[in-house]
């Protein structure tokens, strides 16, 4: 017997704008923003004392999705290749690497103070107004500061003595972590170029204004991979990846028309780079980006070689050739990208005439794959919904939910994303069945437990690229 099971309409205070339109929409935004915090997605950090600016804690659903965005990345950058290896590297540093790096002369932002209010801007996010005059955002004031370079490099002391020779810097980056151990990768792997170092964690800016919520935040997570090329191969491996980490977004759900790639023009490039492409992501306050893919030349590798006194080059056996690789580095934002997923997932629509709010998340990225909902509460029904979930549990990343009506149960996965539902009934202690419910149609299908594994690891298709 196929049994449909009545879903509650929503309650009205989860009926959130409509469906995102390929324009900047701020009130999408504030959906979002609410939806994260009422379904434990991201909390501002500190919150019972105040907050602590720019600054968010990921809370149960908010660290399962952002590890998921990781782990995508990392399979299709590490796991599916055999011409990349993964590094992770200390996240303080000597001045020395920052200093060959360029970082510690060149790494800074140009910071104008406010008089009247005291507030500080990044001078090159001003615009003038009407009358002519650079304005500050906050008070209205003209009386503003000529520009400095602010370094956005995060200072601080090891060991028990603040001196001089302590110094060390939180990384501004991951990128050099990789380049310093480029040597013992090639010595400990035996690879040899084209080959890549991958590297996912966090770095640290001081930035002078961050906002858009996770977008510019001071501490963030980063996805970036390091690949080595003979300097000739440069340019078709740099379109090589500019493509391949486009796709990457398209084949997660991003819709093509929200993204673009956006070439640099030459006063935007960095001091490094002979040649950078964004990738960026239409968020309700405008284009942003989420990935940049640079040509960084032989630059890093020869400015460590330099200031350290080691040989960074490789040596071409089969050309009889000595060279310092080129590298063309995709350096994308962890915490960007799980933020443009869940907007880009982010939808309303009506079931039965009812309105709903639904994140339709790739199964890959979605927080819990499947939810198991026991019908009742009574006890007749625990033993198996548990037996259920212990089933499902070492394959899937699961929910158990049991409180309130099977209705609003739905509508609770539909929210965060879960791609599917599992209802255990009485039915099922008699026939062993359960219903089988999807997200985003709302079908239900009925079947025995016995094929329920099987069924679902099919329809997630998690071993697919």
């Amino acid at each position: 017997m196929k049994l449909q099971y009545q879903e509650d309409p929503p309650n009205a205070s989860t009926t959130l704008p409509a469906m995102f339109a390929p324009e900047p929409d701020p009130q999408r935004m504030e959906a979002v923003v609410a939806l994260c915090k009422r379904r434990g997605f991201v909390f501002p950090s500190a919150e019972i004392y105040g907050g602590f600016r720019s600054t968010y804690d990921y809370g149960p659903l908010g660290v399962q999705l952002l590890r998921n965005v990781k782990e995508a990345w990392w399979r299709s950058m590490v796991q599916l290749r055999d011409d990349v290896v993964g590094l992770d590297a200390a996240i303080l540093g000597p001045p020395d690497i920052w200093r060959a790096s360029g970082h510690l002369a060149t790494f800074t932002d140009p910071l104008v103070d406010c008089r009247s209010c005291q507030q500080r801007w990044r001078a090159d996010h001003l615009e003038p107004a009407e009358d002519g005059k650079v304005h500050c955002p906050s008070c209205g004031s003209t009386d503003l500061t000529e520009p400095r370079d602010f370094n956005l490099m995060f200072k601080t002391h090891t060991g028990p003595v603040a001196e001089e020779g302590s110094v060390a810097y939180l990384r501004p980056e991951t990128a050099q972590g990789m380049f310093v151990n480029f040597k013992n990768v090639l010595q400990t792997t035996r690879k040899k170029p084209p080959f890549g170092i991958a590297q996912v964690g966090k770095s640290f800016r001081n930035e002078i204004t961050p906002g858009n919520y996770v977008f510019r935040t001071r501490e963030f997570e980063q996805m970036e991979l390091e690949f080595f090329v003979p300097p000739a191969d440069a340019p078709k491996w740099f379109d090589h990846w500019v493509d391949e980490r486009h796709r990457w977004y398209v084949d997660l759900g991003i819709p093509e028309d929200q993204l673009r790639i956006r070439p640099h023009d030459p006063e935007e490039l960095s001091h490094y780079s002979a040649g950078t492409s964004d990738i960026e992501f239409l968020f309700p306050f405008g284009w942003g980006e989420l990935e940049g893919i640079a040509n960084r030349t032989d630059f890093d590798l020869k400015a460590h070689a330099a200031a350290s006194g080691e040989s960074l080059d490789y040596f071409d056996q089969a050309a009889n050739e000595r060279y310092v690789p080129y590298v063309i580095e995709p350096a994308a934002g962890a915490t960007r990208s799980m933020m443009a997923f869940l907007v880009a997932a982010y939808d309303t629509d009506e079931i039965g005439g009812e309105a709903r709010t639904v994140l339709r998340l790739h199964p890959r990225l979605a927080p819990y794959k499947v939810a198991v909902l026991p019908l009742s509460k009574k006890e007749a029904l625990t033993p198996l919904a548990r037996e259920v979930l212990g089933l499902l549990q070492p394959r899937l990343v699961c929910d158990y939910d049991d409180t309130q009506s099977i209705g609003k149960r739905y509508r609770r996965q539909d929210e965060v994303g879960t791609p599917f539902c599992v209802t255990v009934d009485f039915d099922s202690l008699e026939d062993a069945q359960v219903t089988v419910r999807e997200r985003d149609s709302a079908e239900q299908v009925r079947l025995p437990i016995t094929e329920l594994v099987a069924h679902l690891t099919g329809r997630l298709d998690l071993s697919s690229r």
